[in-house]
């Protein structure tokens, strides 16, 4: 398993962390007996890097998360994620952040944050959603900064709103922030325009998740797949999304085939390793709640880099489809 800095001044993780949403629930079906079978793999197998947050499954996998650590010895970073008290999510422009992220309730939360993942210091602390109205009065984050003077988080990050990611960039050029969390992928390559760049000109980490649009870029799924209602892909790719989403994915399965790499490579592996080409990246959290599903991730940092061809062939994939939210139902 290869590692990379997780910002200028962060520990070195492996470049495949393990994403802990899953294992929470909402995704459909799920046995927490798997859930820790699935963590103890993953770090087997060189994870050094845990994503979870508190709203995932109402702190479930911070949980089992931290029931796995009792068990190991290994330096594992785990980061969280803190969400805005109750509001419209993401939050709108007319949100005052003393109605969502004030002082005492960030406190009171990093504290169950703490609890549940039975430790007095959180490695990465990340707000789990931001907007661009608070940018200019961006209070929130100083009290973080105030937290991790008195030795309550290491890292401090903000993980980016769909919408808006590019709100984060005034972040990172003011200082605020270690690490960003952005949404990168074939599908969704806006953040290689300035985001990747100014994490780079910053020193700031970057951590990718849905990296393989939670789980289509793995070309697993036929165009008339239904997820249940129980899992949040049913809504994720309501309507036709899953057919059209389908399609493009077999246009990425023939440059597969046109390079001659369909062999060696699975799709979920190039579009990991998509991600991975670009060096501003620190990690990208897939997400794993089986054994299985943890081998076919972690296989692809064993892998070769794509050629630069073939990443330059990739690129014709940015689709620029808006926000799934918010689209037809």
């Amino acid at each position: 398993m290869h590692t990379r800095s997780l910002g200028i001044d962060g520990p070195l993780v492996s470049e495949i962390g393990f994403g802990a949403w899953a294992i929470g629930g909402g995704w459909g079906e799920h046995d927490d007996r798997a859930s820790i079978e699935a963590v103890h793999k993953a770090i087997d197998n060189g994870v050094n890097f845990i994503d979870t947050a508190a709203g995932y499954g109402d702190g479930h996998s911070e949980r089992l998360i931290a029931q796995v650590m009792k068990e190991r010895s290994e330096d594992i970073v785990v980061a969280t994620k803190t969400p805005p008290a109750d509001g419209p999510w993401p939050p709108s422009p007319y949100c005052r952040w003393q109605d969502r992220y004030s002082a005492a309730y960030l406190r009171d939360n990093i504290h169950t944050r703490l609890t549940n993942l039975g430790t007095d210091r959180l490695d990465l602390l990340q707000l789990h959603t931001w907007t661009r109205a608070w940018n200019d009065d961006p209070q929130p984050l100083l009290v973080l900064r105030q937290m991790r003077e008195e030795g309550k988080i290491g890292l401090i990050g903000v993980s980016t709103p769909e919408q808006d990611q590019s709100c984060v960039i005034q972040l990172m050029r003011d200082g605020l922030v270690d690490v960003v969390q952005i949404i990168f992928n074939l599908f969704d390559q806006e953040p290689a325009a300035q985001i990747l760049p100014v994490a780079a000109e910053t020193g700031t980490g970057v951590i990718v998740r849905v990296a393989l649009d939670e789980g289509a870029l793995a070309g697993k799924y036929p165009a008339d797949h239904v997820f249940p209602e129980n899992d949040f892909r049913h809504r994720y790719f309501a309507g036709d999304r899953m057919a059209r989403t389908v399609q493009r994915v077999e246009q990425i399965q023939s440059d597969m085939k046109i390079f001659g790499i369909q062999e060696q490579y699975t799709p979920a592996d190039v579009a990991l390793k998509f991600v991975l080409a670009r060096p501003e990246v620190s990690t990208v959290i897939a997400g794993m709640r089986n054994v299985q599903q943890v081998e076919q991730n972690t296989r692809t940092s064993r892998l070769k880099d794509l050629p630069e061809d073939l990443l330059l062939q990739l690129r014709r994939h940015h689709w620029h489809r808006g926000i799934w939210y918010g689209g037809k139902d």
